[in-house]
């Protein structure tokens, strides 16, 4: 064989050895080493002790899922609710009635706007009253959120720090983008209460009837129509306090999304609807009372009662010791 044979001989043999290393060093890109290996197996183990998989089943897919769930916060929907008592509703309105007296010109301001708002009502009651139940919607939509003041003022001399009117008003701002969905919700019920508020107008009278006074809105052949308009009404307003009884108080505190907050307060409703009825049955008549001396009852009742909210979702949500 000569010189040139030899040569070619040489390029050939060199590359039939590396064509056969290559298969070697793939696998070994994709295979981990023996000290790769011992520490899944490692991982493994752990993960089987808590009653999870091998990081080899279903090409180590499980084990990323078993690891984002052992890390993943746990979710609004599972958090354990209070098992509440008849007198914590009182004992509600007691902590408010404190924190009312702590900072009294702050809950006057808040107060204040209440009976703004109920003069509001009054004006038009008289001049429109078909729109008088769909106003009140409003106001509902509005109060929780005038409430926010309040309840930044319990959480700040809960954790010992002083109030102050300014942060009270800014207190939306923490979560101003959930508290935004979850207005745009309530405002859907409001719109759909005042909808069913005419309704109920169009099919009791021929025409708008002429209530100038309460005493023409009570009178006997009204009947029908009021207790038409309060089931409507009572519907509508039901639903509203189920899901909002907890939700504004917990958006801002937790910083969760609006819808898991509403289905956590429509599950405090439902499991606990005895004691939630007595507190919502408290903060009816409180505040029925307190518009009958020309709504300036609420510059003290509207107050206590948000401050009183916040107590009760600080008590349903914290676990007793």
């Amino acid at each position: 064989m000569g010189t040139a044979g030899r040569l070619t001989h040489h390029v050939l043999v060199s590359r039939r050895r590396t064509h056969r290393r290559r298969p070697t060093l793939r696998r070994h890109a994709h295979w981990p080493s023996h000290h790769d290996l011992g520490a899944q197996l490692e991982a493994s183990s752990g993960l089987l002790a808590q009653g999870g998989v091998g990081p080899f089943v279903d090409g180590g897919a499980t084990l990323g899922a078993d690891a984002d769930a052992a890390t993943r916060p746990p979710s609004v929907l599972d958090m354990p609710l209070t098992q509440l008592g008849w007198r914590d509703p009182f004992h509600w309105l007691a902590m408010g009635w404190r924190d009312f007296s702590r900072a009294p010109l702050i809950g006057l301001f808040y107060g204040a706007c209440f009976v703004a708002m109920g003069w509001l009502l009054l004006a038009c009651f008289q001049r429109a009253p078909e729109y008088t139940l769909a106003l009140s919607a409003g106001f509902l939509l509005m109060g929780p959120f005038l409430c926010l003041g309040l309840y930044e003022v319990s959480r700040r001399m809960a954790q010992g720090e002083a109030p102050s009117l300014f942060s009270s008003l800014m207190a939306w701002r923490a979560a101003s983008g959930q508290l935004a969905i979850f207005a745009c919700v309530l405002l859907v019920l409001e719109m759909l209460w005042g909808r069913a508020a005419l309704i109920v107008f169009a099919v009791s009278f021929d025409g708008m009837p002429d209530f100038h006074s309460l005493t023409a809105l009570l009178s006997p052949e009204n009947l029908p129509f009021i207790v038409t308009y309060l089931a409507v009404g009572g519907v509508f307003a039901g639903l509203i306090y189920a899901i909002s009884v907890i939700s504004m108080p917990m958006i801002m505190d937790k910083s969760v999304d609006a819808i898991s907050a509403g289905l956590a307060s429509m599950r405090l409703v439902s499991t606990q609807t005895g004691v939630m009825l007595l507190w919502g049955g408290l903060i009816t008549l409180l505040v029925v009372l307190a518009m009958l001396p020309g709504f300036f009852g609420l510059l003290v009742v509207g107050p206590v009662v948000g401050h009183a909210s916040w107590h009760a979702y600080r008590g349903a949500t914290t676990p007793r010791d």
